[in-house]
């Protein structure tokens, strides 16, 4: 396969969309496995993924070398998706969309509003459709088609049957598509080294079940025996991607640590380069392994992740606890959500009632379930003012999680409920968000472009307590 673009600044790209007729396809993994193909022959690929997804991404960036970044109908309107695709596309060869659920499944059963079939629409993305074959034969046939027919301004440009049995199998298979006009492009056979473990919120992250050489090279081998990659390359459009505006990313003047580690690493990319495009340097520290946040910063972002997998070693770090703590009650602009809210509570109790110290910010406990507690997602109004938003502004973003708050003790008066929550479907929700001094925490998982103030003025909370600090330092000099 011969490489199209010369040079860094290519003008245009290939793309396409890899979706299924629903969840459990084998997208993620024969995604995993062009990614991977992709790569070996030495093109430079940019992965998206569609939804409120932060595992699969990780995977992604794990194998294409590129960040991969979150595209979404809901959370962002057509624009902004756009604009993130261009973006994350600049300097690649070809890029990568996985789907979320079904092709056309979204909000409801009357449009394509929330689908992959949306985004691929409004990126101008050609379709592939992996269809599970375990269970059919000329079935398969039937299905593709109706797939093919049901939203004609759709381009679905090839079709892969995954789980297949045997040539035999892929031979009926391929009958059954002669006379079909979209191609079957080949077949991916069963196999069980190819599946990636899961657990409770989904398939485990890339920093807990990293994805070794050897399963690339088989994933990539998967892909490469399937389908023809060449015929596949040329048949997909060239799509023109613009230059960044590098002029938009200013010097940075505060830093803000973000905890990112085996229990924190749920983070929306474009959420840390809306802080970076206002002024921020971002610098990673562990609350597992290191004994305090980094020096010499002015906020705080403690993402989602898996902090009950890790409950005895972050109860454990009491020097990270303490500091945290310490910064909490200093007045420091701290944004925590899902995981990194539970860290600052009270106590995280596990279902197998374990009780594990946290670091105490928050007066609540929270107790994780055997079944999932809440999901969906949620347009927030804050009701007053906090470190990453004024009263009467309004974000949207993504709730999934297993433990719920124990809200049973008497709480201080300096405690303030901040959100005010529906869902999807504007109906009211109970999506709370507390603030203390300067620390607001959430279950709500955010995305900042669906609010690109919320970076300005997260920045200008942590320039303010920059201030204040130097300030209070210089006084207590003189005297």
């Amino acid at each position: 396969m011969q490489i199209p673009n010369n040079g860094n600044n290519p003008p245009e790209i290939k793309g396409l969309v890899v979706a299924a007729p629903a969840s459990s396809s084998g997208k993620t993994t024969f995604t995993l496995g062009l990614l991977a193909a992709l790569a070996k022959r030495g093109l430079r690929v940019a992965p998206f993924k569609v939804g409120p997804d932060f595992i699969d991404p990780g995977h992604h960036t794990r194998i294409a070398g590129r960040t991969s970044r979150n595209l979404d109908g809901w959370m962002l309107g057509r624009n902004q998706n756009r604009e993130i695709f261009f973006q994350g596309a600049f300097g690649a060869d070809i890029a990568v969309v996985e789907g979320v659920m079904g092709l056309f499944d979204g909000f409801d059963g009357r449009s394509d509003a929330g689908s992959t079939a949306q985004i691929a629409k409004w990126l101008g993305l050609p379709v592939i459709l992996v269809v599970n074959a375990g269970a059919m034969a000329r079935s398969f046939a039937a299905l593709v088609r109706g797939f093919c027919v049901f939203d004609p301004d759709l381009h679905i440009c090839g079709v892969v049957a995954n789980n297949v049995g045997g040539p035999r199998h892929f031979e009926y298979l391929a009958q059954a598509m002669e006379k079909e006009a979209v191609p079957l492009l080949g077949g991916v056979f069963r196999n069980s080294r190819l599946e990636i473990p899961g657990r409770h919120l989904g398939l485990y992250t890339t920093e807990d079940h990293g994805l070794s050489d050897d399963i690339v090279d088989i994933l990539a081998e998967s892909v490469e025996n399937a389908i023809d990659m060449d015929a596949l390359f040329y048949r997909l459009p060239d799509i023109p991607v613009g230059r960044p505006d590098a002029a938009t990313i200013p010097d940075p003047d505060v830093r803000i640590g973000v905890a990112r580690d085996n229990a924190f690493c749920f983070y929306y990319e474009d959420n840390l380069d809306v802080l970076r495009e206002n002024g921020a340097e971002i610098v990673f520290f562990s609350p597992l392994n290191d004994p305090a946040p980094p020096p010499d910063i002015q906020g705080l972002y403690l993402g989602g992740g898996y902090p009950e997998l890790f409950a005895e070693t972050l109860s454990g770090n009491d020097a990270m606890k303490q500091h945290i703590r310490s910064l909490c009650d200093a007045g420091m602009p701290v944004y925590a959500e899902c995981g990194g809210f539970m860290y600052l509570c009270r106590n995280l109790l596990t279902s197998q009632d374990g009780k594990h110290e946290m670091a105490g910010v928050f007066p609540f406990d929270t107790r994780m379930q055997d079944k999932r507690f809440s999901l969906g997602y949620r347009e927030i109004r804050f009701i007053d003012d906090t470190p990453i938003a004024a009263t009467g502004m309004s974000a949207r973003g993504h709730e999934f999680h297993y433990s719920r708050l124990i809200d049973d003790a008497p709480r201080p008066p300096e405690i303030r409920q901040v959100y005010e929550a529906v869902d999807k479907s504007d109906q009211g929700r109970s999506s709370p968000g507390w603030v203390v001094k300067q620390t607001l925490g959430s279950y709500v998982h955010l995305h900042f472009r669906s609010c690109p103030a919320i970076g300005e003025y997260f920045a200008d909370a942590c320039r303010n307590f920059k201030i204040d600090s130097l300030v209070k330092s210089h006084s207590q000099t003189t005297l």
